[in-house]
């Protein structure tokens, strides 16, 4: 059918003329009403007459039939333009109503697709049949026709099922399109079936295709509303549908050949970037700038900000797909596009959201982008990041590190034939890490450190021999120094919340350089990041650190290893596996190094008995790998691999180097034993290594199995027991390991063998020539072979065998000691031996330990030899071991003695019930370290037999912990500590605080050892330990005894000289304890101390209960200096300007949470300082005054740090008292204001004090006013309910411009300015220029120095 014939089928003539110069008047933007007869006539056959009026329009926009002459074809047949164009718009606009059915749809995208072809034949302004409005209208139709994503639907549909109840606000980072209120307001009931699907996007095609071929006719230039228009209508047709491989671009290609609707709209934003429609350079600004929201994966939806999209793999896909474009575009127009890239790469960094997955693509799209650049550019954008890296936004530092990692992975920039000197230092790897990566080390932000330290360990496993020798010259002494340094932000991070329209623009941003680092310092700065208060932080550090080892950027020094190890202790379970995966890591790497190796036994092996089970789990498998699935079966022939060989290095480590780690080790063979793991066949090649050189490993681990393992075979481990007996060459850690597993298997043995094992231990022992530690094993071993089922038999065994070696050692000891010259020419090693002897056979036959014996071992410590000989009474218990003879014997044969005398002791009540008292007076004023330190182990070891007797010398005991000498401060610390962590003592008298002083002992390790107590072992079992002692801690180590409820303890002079902190020499130790209390205490107990001090101290000063003499100023002066530190203050409270460290749904909840509560807790907190604290202050002001006391200044500082947190509301706390509101209201003021001059100078923080002023007299407040409703103000924070609010519900917020940068350039919009989801008027203020640190505006600055008290009337 011709052109005209197809007109016809459209009913032009019976359109009425009236109606049609409305729809033209109404300029296409509402749709008039048409006759009912028409319509109905236009319905039926409307959607085929568009068909064949597009098909005949093809021949005339392709010049077949003569393009030319359409128009004059029109005109002759009287076909009015008008009425055409109008009919057109009517289904078009019909269409584009909500609620449309399919039908309708389809007809108006085939209006629209022949509106657009007739506007692509040339003659078509000339002939009135342009509109610009309808253009709009009709390229855009294809996203009011195309049903919504369902996504999108089912949110809908979400809204409409909860309207009329009450629902979480939606979030405005959620995955899916945000909902404009227009279409809350209608809902959509139209459903779609794959067929209509099908029909809609067959119109769509030809309606794109329509607008692709009036571009390639049709010039734009005049209408550049319209060229963005459809800029808009392309970038949305991206998201049509999925396209599946890599699109290709080139010149000439023919509309109709196009696979999918996005390559029509990539193809249409080409077109819309050639000359024909306009200024080139400023089509590819709007081209970019709508790219841009593209690679960000966000949409821009109606006047508000762009909303996240959820990163699907289409979004995936649609972002691949513009970034090659763009790819495509600079390579064609690179004079042109090479600018409006820095543009773009500028706008993408400064624009990122703070989600660790769209930065991670954001990052990769830089990675592309610059990929097209040329050296001079490149080096350009890496100077412009250097910058970027130090905004005062804490997600734009964070993307400068993510866009680093991936800079560092294209190859090398290299300069061309003429190289600008001012940028050539910008273009190698080596600037990227020092001066970008590196740079960021000290960031305010936990997340950015930890995030720098993470890609520093990144960058050494990068294949490039550049980056490698830039890390380790960071390290290194003999590196070059960095060129350019990074300051650490000085102010807070912030972290994106919204995401606003920023204009398409370059951003500037200013610079200052700092001097090279030290690599000392480097490397310092890397080990305190593995000790970071942040979880995240000490992960990133560990992981960096091993890097650093690793590839032997950093020595394998003791030092460096045990922070990586030490990390397996670690009060975060996450640090804990970190720091076991750390380790291994080091030892893959590096198998044959010892220092590595006993790191990773250190590392692995006290996580068999940690707390958490998932990391036992990992520490298990770890040492199952390691140790146990390396093992095979030895053959003198055949060489050890590498991994068989460090499984004997590791158990040759245990037997000597690390024998306090075996314990651990037990733990862990007993844990398989249960789980059967050693089977007959392991047991059978571990037995074959026995005869291997590295034979010590072997019998250490077969000592530990063999008490569980199946029947061992008996022929090789006596053939090792009789080359024990006949060689004198085997080492003692052999020897006890071979005892060990004679004793385990001798059940298994026969008579005669048995004896024969007998009758060579007794030999042994009776030699009295073995090592302490071989005699014990023996004796241990002599048991095991003489056990039986029955005890009667088991007892005469040992009676007969052990009591032999007793008489033995008592012969010999009575020569010695009872001879008058028994002492010349002492042979101390042999009578140490006896002595052990002695010590250990008592224990299994105490039946043959006479009162001789007894009297003999006193004699050691007493020297009494009438005593022994005489059978005279006992000697007086009151006094102590040196004090009843000057004994001659040496401190060794004194020191076992005591450790002899003490096994006695186990075995006869009567015997340490005497004795006990002497050793106790042996700790207060003995003098020898040796006897003094086993009186310590002696006296904590009966303590757990005879618990009750024991308990009144634990005061004697806990004195050691100031003892003078630090090994005994040490066994005391650790074995009290065993002691309270079993029950076998309790926290009575002043003991808590003798455990306190050892937190500022002089010797770190023993410090830190009693934090670790305390922390990880004590506080578990008693969580409000802390908060109930720490009052009577102000007063014990002030050592103020006139309170009448406060230290009461009664205490030796001695007691009080050795752990005394008393005085201004010991006031920093005191306050490190009060620190550490305050910061392992929770919000709650931090409140009651608080409150109890109020109640308990500044109460009885106030009423003159206590007198402000010497003692008490002093006490009175340290509790205001206690309520002044910073631990003082509530957890909640100060966590105000804190960033979640994961970037999740969870963690930002939680923030929203967290926020809610604090607002709670600081009105309960001003609500108790106001009714209990501020009467007391008042009336302890006046006191103080009368009294002229200097504890006032220290009264007034801690007004001022409380009053931080009310300084809005100081005449609200004081109504009464103006005189003291006004000068708290000053002095507040002059702090703000020197705390901001000196972060601008960058000098420390300054602290005012208050000056010390009359306050006016008020009526003192009576005790039981200020007691009053105090009990239960914390309590009603608890029941407080914190309403959790969504993002959503905040009021929206632009997302400026980061502080720092200086925007030059404007593009698109033609205004300085960052709009917000509300829009900017153009005549607000809207420069965003900010003053840098060390700059001074132009001008006077003028100072209100006066006190307000100045002007009071």
């Amino acid at each position: 059918m011709d052109l005209i014939g197809t007109l016809r089928l459209l009913r032009l003539d019976r359109i009425p003329p009236a109606w049609v110069d409305m729809v033209w008047s109404l300029e296409f933007t509402e749709t008039e009403p048409l006759d009912g007869s028409v319509e109905d006539e236009l319905s039926a056959g409307g959607a085929a007459a568009f068909r064949a009026l597009h098909q005949s329009l093809l021949g005339y926009a392709a010049g077949r039939a003569g393009s030319q002459g359409v128009w004059a074809v029109l005109g002759e047949h009287g076909v009015s333009i008008r009425s055409l164009v109008a009919l057109l718009s009517y289904f078009v606009l019909r269409a584009k109503v909500k609620g449309a059915d399919v039908p309708q749809r389809v007809m108006g995208l085939n209006a629209a697709a022949v509106y657009l072809l007739l506007l692509a034949i040339p003659g078509s302004i000339a002939s009135r049949a342009f509109h610009q409005v309808l253009l709009d209208t009709c390229a855009d139709l294809p996203s009011h026709c195309w049903p919504q994503e369902p996504g999108k639907k089912r949110k809908k549909d979400v809204l409409k099922r909860s309207a009329g109840k009450r629902s979480k606000p939606q979030r405005r980072d959620s995955p899916e399109v945000d909902v404009d209120e227009e279409e809350e307001e209608e809902e959509e009931e139209v459903r779609f079936s794959d067929q209509d699907l099908v029909k809609l996007r067959d119109a769509v095609v030809v309606l794109v295709q329509s607008l692709l071929r009036l571009l390639h006719t049709l010039s734009l230039k005049d209408t550049p509303q319209s060229a963005s228009s459809c800029t808009q209508v392309f970038i949305r047709l991206l998201y049509f549908e999925p396209v599946s491989g890599q699109l290709v671009f080139t010149a000439g290609r023919d509309v109709t050949i196009l696979r999918s609707v996005p390559e029509m709209a990539l193809y249409g934003l080409e077109l819309l970037c050639s000359a024909r429609h306009g200024d080139q350079t400023e089509s590819l600004r709007r081209v970019f700038h709508q790219l841009l929201y593209v690679i960000l994966m966000m949409k821009r939806s109606g006047q508000g900000g762009p909303s996240l999209l959820a990163p699907s793999q289409a979004t995936l896909s649609t972002r691949d797909q513009a970034i090659h474009f763009i790819c495509h575009l600079v390579e064609e127009q690179k004079e042109l596009a090479a600018p409006l890239l820095q543009v773009l790469l500028q706008r993408l960094c400064v624009q990122m959201v703070e989600r660790s997955e769209f930065r991670s693509h954001g990052a990769q799209a830089v990675g592309l982008l610059t990929s097209q650049m040329e050296g001079g550019d490149y080096a350009c954008f890496t100077r412009w990041l250097w910058r970027f890296s130090r905004s005062s936004k804490m997600v734009h530092r964070l993307f400068s590190v993510d866009v680093v990692m991936v800079l560092l992975e294209q190859p090398e920039r290299r300069w061309g034939e003429r190289p600008d000197p001012e940028l050539a230092h910008f273009l190698p790897h080596r600037f990227l890490i020092q001066n970008v990566l590196f740079a960021r080390r000290g960031d305010a932000s936990p997340t950015v450190r930890g995030h720098v330290l993470a890609c520093l360990a990144q960058c050494l496993e990068l294949p490039s021999l550049n980056i490698t020798q830039a890390v380790h010259n960071l390290f290194s002494a003999t590196g070059a120094q960095t060129e350019l340094e990074g300051d650490t932000t000085a102010g807070a991070a912030s972290s994106q919340r919204t995401y606003s329209t920023l204009p398409f623009r370059t951003v500037e941003l200013s610079t200052t350089h700092s001097a090279g680092s030290d690599v000392k310092e480097n490397l310092a700065l890397v080990l305190r990041r593995v000790g970071d208060s942040s979880t995240n932080v000490r992960k990133s550090a560990l992981q960096a650190l091993v890097g650093l080892l690793k590839h032997d950027v950093i020595p394998l020094s003791p030092e460096n290893l045990e922070r990586l190890w030490e990390r397996s202790r670690d009060l975060a379970v996450s640090v804990k596996k970190k720091a076991l995966q750390c380790v291994g890591e080091l030892l893959a790497v590096k198998p044959g190094c010892s220092a590595v190796q006993e790191a990773w036994l250190r590392g692995v092996l006290p996580a068999v008995v940690d707390a958490e089970g998932s990391v036992q789990e990992k520490a298990l498998e770890a040492l199952d790998q390691v140790l146990l699935q390396q093992l095979t079966p030895y053959s003198r022939g055949r060489h050890l691999d590498t991994s068989e060989q460090l499984t004997w290095d590791l158990l040759g480590l245990l037997c000597h180097q690390c024998q306090d780690l075996s314990r651990y080790f037990s733990r862990a063979v007993t844990i398989w034993t249960n789980q059967k793991r050693f089977s007959a066949a392991f047991v059978g090649s571990l037995l074959s290594h026995t005869e291997a050189p590295h034979a010590d490993g072997a019998w250490l681990l077969l000592s530990k199995v063999a008490a569980s393992a199946s029947p061992l075979s008996c022929e090789k481990i006596l053939d090792a027991w009789d080359n024990m007996i006949s060689s004198g060459a085997v080492s003692v850690t052999i020897c006890c390991h071979v005892l060990s597993v004679v004793g385990d298997v001798a059940t298994g043995l026969d008579g005669a063998t048995r004896g024969r094992l007998v009758r060579d231990l007794m030999s042994l022992l009776s030699s009295f020539s073995l090592p302490l530690e071989l005699i014990s094993a023996a004796v241990e071993t002599l048991h095991q072979i003489g056990s039986s089922e029955d005890l009667k038999q088991t007892q005469v065994f040992l009676e007969q065998h052990c009591g032999e070696l007793v008489s033995t050692s008592e012969d010999f000891l009575s020569r010695i000691l009872l001879n008058q010259d028994g002492a010349q020419n002492l042979n101390q090693d042999l009578m140490v031996r006896h002595l052990h002897t002695l010590g250990v056979a008592s224990l299994q036959c105490p039946a043959r330990v006479s009162r001789r014996i007894r009297l003999l071992v006193e004699s050691i410590l007493t020297t009494h030899p009438d005593q022994l000989s005489g059978n005279q009474e006992e000697l007086p218990a009151s006094l102590p071991v040196t004090q009843f003879k000057t004994n001659s014997l040496p401190t060794k044969v004194r020191a076992h003695g005591v450790i002899t005398l003490g096994k006695l002791c186990l075995q006869h009540e009567d015997l340490a019930q005497r004795f006990l008292p002497v050793l106790a007076r042996e700790l207060e004023v003995g003098t020898e370290v040796a006897v003094r330190n086993n009186v310590v182990v002696i006296l904590c070891d009966l303590c757990v037999r005879y618990t009750n007797m024991v308990d009144h010398y634990i005061p004697n005991i806990s004195a050691c912990l100031g003892d003078p000498e630090a090994v005994i401060r040490e066994n005391a610390l650790i074995m009290l500590t065993n002691l309270l962590q079993e029950e076998y003592v309790k926290w009575k008298g002043s003991l808590f605080f003798r455990f306190l002083v050892a937190l500022v002992d002089p010797v770190p390790s023993i410090s830190s050892l009693c934090e670790y107590c305390l922390l990880h072992v004590l506080l578990k079992t008693n969580p409000p330990m802390f908060s109930q002692n720490f009052i009577e801690c102000i007063f014990y180590f002030n050592a103020y005894d006139r309170h009448p409820s406060y230290n009461r303890f009664p205490q030796s002079h001695r007691e009080k000289a050795g752990l005394s902190l008393k005085g201004a020499p010991h006031a920093d130790k005191r306050f490190r304890i009060y620190r550490f209390l305050l910061k392992h205490m929770t919000d709650a107990q931090r409140f009651s101390v608080t409150h109890r001090i109020s109640q308990t101290i500044l109460t009885c000063f106030a009423d003159e209960e206590l007198p402000l003499d010497v003692g008490g100023a002093e006490l009175l002066s340290e509790t205001f200096q206690v309520l002044s530190l910073e631990e003082m203050k509530l957890r909640v409270m100060c966590a105000a300007g804190a960033e979640p460290e994961e970037d999740n749904a969870v963690a930002m909840a939680t923030a929203v949470k967290q926020a809610a509560h604090r607002k709670v807790v600081t009105q309960v907190h001003r609500r108790a300082f106001l009714e209990n604290t501020v009467p007391l202050i008042i009336s302890l002001k006046n006191l103080l005054e009368q009294r002229r006391s200097p504890v006032l200044r220290d009264l007034m500082n801690y007004l001022q740090v409380t009053m931080q947190d009310f300084r809005s509301e100081v005449k609200k706390f004081f109504p009464g008292d103006e005189q003291l509101a006004a000068e708290v209201e000053f002095t507040l003021k002059e702090t703000e204001r020197e705390e901001g001059q000196s972060q601008t100078d960058g000098g420390s923080r300054p602290r005012l004090r208050l000056g010390v002023a009359t306050l006016q007299q008020r009526p003192p407040t009576p005790p039981s006013a200020r007691l009053a409703g105090t009990d239960s103000v914390f309590s009603c924070l608890q029941r407080s309910r914190v309403p959790v609010f969504s993002k959503g519900a905040a009021p929206n917020r632009a997302m400026s411009t980061p502080k720092g940068l200086e925007v030059n350039v404007s593009f698109d919009e033609g205004l300085s300015a960052i709009f917000s989801d509300r829009g900017t008027s153009p005549t607000q203020n809207t420069s965003d220029v900010q003053v840098q640190p060390g700059e001074r505006t132009s001008g006077r600055r003028r100072w209100n120095v006066q006190s307000p008290l100045r002007h009071r009337k």
